[in-house]
């Protein structure tokens, strides 16, 4: 793919692909020399404002990132006319080495565990800064070489209890809420994050009135009609996937409301995985947690 050789002051190195109206690049910093991830947006048309919007809004979300799952936005420009209206943007990026989860999938639950729980930390991060992504899905989720994980692109992200005026989402991951237009938090992201993990499992997406029968104001098949992970996927421990299934109920009430506790069931579910194949002994806390979980149950 043909690229520019500089962008805002930025020398372009090489071309990573395209998003929703952008176009990402690996690009070095006239300064240090470091290399970064830099998305452009150029404004063609009208309605292309929206992916500016997105642009803007990923920055002033993604810079506040500390967490190492996150991927931190640093620094935004853009050319304006006379009147003010933007015509492009830049956004400067962390690079991050890594492949969508989109399209990969796994056989091991162990190591579909090993990922999910790094992206719930994440979550629980960005929830902790008031914020809720409103897009996760495998697409948006990066795995390198080494195994590290980076949740990415925060267009989408809006504040905890905000309402949008129009459906945004991705059909298979979207929460019931988004296509109603209600108020979305934390536990909107818990549907999408039951949702990714649904798919990886299973290998198939979750089945929704939206993407089977285009029923946008009724999105979701009845909550016992949808088989579980454990069902399509017999290999699936039937703890992970009864919470699977939790995370995607259709009320927001019904799910588990904290991503921090939802990493920490995982990690007992995984325990449990390698202390059955004879890998590990579970610790004496990991096993009063999941004596209480079972007692919860």
């Amino acid at each position: 793919m043909e690229h520019p050789s500089n962008l805002f002051g930025y020398e372009v190195v090489a071309s990573l692909g395209e998003g929703a109206g952008s176009r990402i690049y690996v690009v070095t910093a006239p300064d240090s020399g470091q290399l970064y991830a830099l998305k452009h947006v150029v404004r063609k048309a009208e309605k292309d404002i929206r992916f500016q919007e997105q642009l803007e809004n990923e920055f002033d979300v993604a810079r506040r990132f500390t967490h190492p799952a996150l991927r931190k936005a640093f620094e935004m420009r853009d050319n304006r006319t006379l009147l003010r209206k933007p015509t492009e943007s830049v956004l400067l990026m962390e690079l991050f080495d890594g492949t969508p989860l989109e399209g990969y999938q796994p056989k091991d639950p162990v190591e579909i565990l090993d990922i999910m729980i790094r992206v719930a930390e994440a979550l629980a991060s960005l929830h902790s800064l008031g914020f809720v992504h409103c897009d996760l899905k495998p697409n948006n989720i990066l795995l390198n070489q080494a195994g590290q994980v980076k949740v990415i692109d925060f267009g989408q992200a809006c504040m905890t209890d905000s309402v949008k005026v129009r459906i945004q989402g991705t059909p298979d991951y979207m929460a019931p809420e988004q296509v109603k237009c209600l108020p979305v938090t934390s536990r909107t992201d818990v549907y999408s994050f039951g949702a990714t993990l649904y798919a990886l499992l299973s290998g198939k997406p979750i089945p929704t009135l939206y993407t089977v029968h285009k029923q946008g104001s009724n999105s979701l098949l009845s909550h016992e009609m949808i088989p579980t992970p454990h069902q399509i996927e017999p290999s699936v421990p039937e703890n992970l996937s009864n919470l699977v299934m939790e995370c995607v109920y259709p009320s927001p009430n019904k799910r588990p409301g904290d991503m921090a506790d939802i990493a920490r069931r995982l990690e007992i579910i995984r325990h449990v995985i390698l202390r059955q194949a004879g890998v590990v002994r579970l610790d004496e806390q990991a096993i009063a947690e999941e004596a209480a979980w079972d007692a919860a149950s």
